[in-house]
């Protein structure tokens, strides 16, 4: 008799769980630092409105396709339609969990790291030049940032290896009400401090003058890349799902949930940076040498410093454990693994394969594939080619292939009511393949 397949516990548990994979690293670090190049106000505005129209359209397609297989991703495509070279989608899936993971985990360390270097004291008193000479130190350490990522990669396997119910929805209703609660006390110290105002206003204000294809462009890449989409996350989680579950509901609930979070985290960011002076389109080291600087001179710097940094780290572990999980379920299914077996294996083969990843910031700095550093290598090979492949080929899946039929009879299960299903089809078909297909060529060139 087969072993029965694992479920969410609860309703709330997959909410709570699905939007810690979104809310990750892209919401707390990349979305104040790219609102912060593009101009405040109205990168929001255009954030706002990609959101309603690719986002949660291609967060519905994932989820049902996932529920509709009820394995994993790879297989899931076969049961659709047996026979069709289209499981390639679900590989491509796999593939992108050890990637992304492998680099995703090193600068996730470094948030760890810093946790420690602010509670200790070893951040106190200093502006953005000593700042930054303490974080050039340490990630181009061969051996500090490596134990980290380490440390991390375990933490990730620790939560993993306990399965759906007991494992990742339990530490997601434990994680995500601690991440919210971290991120309106630092908002709130943030918004109070003396000239916070300006960059309130500045970061609230839409400047519809400001408007141009680049800030557009770098709209549909972050609601694209803070969603976990085309990653094969939001599938693998739909196939823990009962078919009585709303999916359209949860789709927005989620997709809500990861954009309330990336705006709090502006309001911890653009304000303090404002209050303090500093350049609000500082890029990366915004968050690593410009906010380190910033929490030095506050009182109680130390505390709230490291604060912020358990805030990074809890987002990046909601996360990297449905990264982990991609590959987990598929060999547990594929190869009868143990669950264990599979999180302590796939795991490390991660942790070894991010290792060149951290390196590349110290002796393997001069070592550049296409001319870049193999950190960024892989980031750029993962967010703008193989996400928006996976995502693109989804869109074509649902729309030209599956069809409106077969996917309108799986999203109305257990007396659900989709009313703009049409509308929301037509988008899938139509609207979202032209722009995943725009976002894959503009971000190859």
């Amino acid at each position: 008799m087969a072993k029965e397949r694992e479920q969410w516990g609860s309703k709330l548990g997959f909410i709570l769980a699905a939007a810690g994979s979104a809310i990750g690293l892209g919401n707390i670090w990349r979305f104040p630092t790219v609102v912060g190049q593009s101009g405040g106000g109205i990168f929001i505005l255009i954030y706002l409105i990609i959101i309603f129209l690719i986002g949660i359209p291609l967060m519905i397609c994932e989820l049902t396709i996932g529920r509709r297989g009820k394995s994993n991703i790879v297989r899931a495509f076969k049961g659709i339609k047996p026979g069709s070279p289209w499981w390639i989608i679900g590989a491509l899936g796999v593939a992108a969990g050890f990637i992304i993971l492998s680099f995703y985990s090193v600068i996730a360390g470094w948030s760890v790291a810093y946790i420690f270097k602010f509670l200790s004291g070893g951040l106190n008193n200093l502006g953005v030049r000593d700042s930054g000479e303490v974080f050039g130190s340490f990630v181009a350490s061969p051996i500090e940032p490596l134990i980290w990522h380490g440390i991390f990669m375990a933490m990730t396997i620790g939560i993993v290896i306990f399965g759906i119910d007991k494992g990742i929805e339990k530490a997601s209703k434990i994680m995500m009400p601690i991440l919210f609660v971290l991120l309106l006390l630092l908002a709130l110290r943030s918004i109070t401090l003396p000239g916070a105002f300006e960059g309130l206003k500045w970061y609230l204000t839409p400047n519809l003058k400001a408007i141009n294809i680049k800030i557009i462009l770098g709209a549909l890449g972050q609601v694209f890349f803070s969603l976990s989409l085309g990653m094969g996350a939001m599938m693998t989680y739909g196939s823990y799902l009962t078919d009585d579950n709303d999916i359209p509901n949860s789709a927005m609930l989620i997709s809500l949930a990861d954009l309330s979070i990336a705006v709090l985290a502006g309001f911890i960011i653009i304000p303090a940076v404002f209050a303090f002076d500093y350049e609000p389109n500082a890029g990366p080291s915004l968050i690593f040498i410009t906010l380190p600087a910033v929490f030095a001179f506050l009182p109680l710097g130390n505390i709230f410093g490291g604060l912020f940094f358990s805030l990074l780290t809890i987002a990046a572990l909601t996360s990297a454990i449905s990264l982990l999980e991609v590959p987990v379920a598929y060999f547990i299914e594929e190869f009868k693994w143990s669950r264990k077996e599979a999180s302590i294996i796939l795991g490390s083969v991660i942790f070894i394969l991010g290792i060149p990843s951290s390196l590349s910031m110290g002796i393997l700095g001069q070592t550049l594939i296409f001319g870049k550093g193999f950190l960024d290598f892989m980031d750029f090979f993962s967010s703008n080619l193989i996400l928006p492949i996976g995502g693109l080929l989804t869109a074509l899946f649902v729309g030209w292939v599956w069809g409106d039929r077969g996917i309108f009879n799986e999203l109305e299960k257990g007396r659900v009511t989709f009313t703009l299903k049409n509308i929301w089809f037509s988008i899938v078909k139509y609207l979202l393949p032209i722009v995943l297909f725009y976002i894959l060529i503009t971000g190859l060139i």
